[in-house]
């Protein structure tokens, strides 16, 4: 916990800091984001438990402050795991946008601790800064678009039907 002239930091500037680092939030003035970090609540899982399911309407997004979890897709009844999450990942960016199933399950592999944010509370702070929609519409467009530069670098080469599936950002 950082520290200041007063004593230990209050939970909302932690929150404050730590949404301040996370991409999808970078390009909002400091007000905006003062106000994310006043309604954003922290929460705590225990190895196990699921964070959100494959299929379900979640209306949150998690920024992972502690702990790892694991990204599972079941197919045919069976799960597999997609890959490990770790501390200071962003999850469900889209979530905060609009209405959408998970398309993964997301399992607590150690005790974790998280930001939430829901949708109602991301969408009230966003009537109080209207001009902030195109920044993150930036911010969505460029994150779409790194990811997909980013695939075509590093999977393409081993994958021939790859290119079949790709395209979002370049078509």
């Amino acid at each position: 916990m950082e520290k200041n002239d007063n004593g230990p930091a209050s939970e909302y500037q932690e929150n404050l800091t730590i949404l301040r680092q996370v991409d999808f939030f970078s390009g909002l003035p400091l007000e905006a984001v003062k106000v994310l970090a006043y309604l954003c609540l922290r929460v705590n899982y225990r190895a196990g438990d699921f964070l959100f399911h494959q299929g379900e309407e979640d209306e949150q997004a998690y920024c992972v402050i502690a702990g790892r979890a694991r990204l599972l897709h079941a197919v045919d009844g069976r799960q597999h795991e997609i890959r490990q999450v770790e501390e200071g990942e962003f999850l469900g960016r889209l979530t905060l946008m609009s209405k959408m199933r998970r398309l993964f399950s997301l399992e607590a592999r150690t005790d974790m601790s998280c930001l939430t944010i829901t949708r109602e509370k991301f969408t009230k702070s966003l009537e109080q800064f209207p001009d902030l929609m195109p920044k993150l519409i930036k911010v969505m467009v460029d994150n779409i678009s790194n990811w997909e530069k980013h695939f075509i670098a590093h999977y393409t080469a081993d994958c021939s039907q790859c290119f079949t599936h790709i395209g979002v950002s370049l078509v």
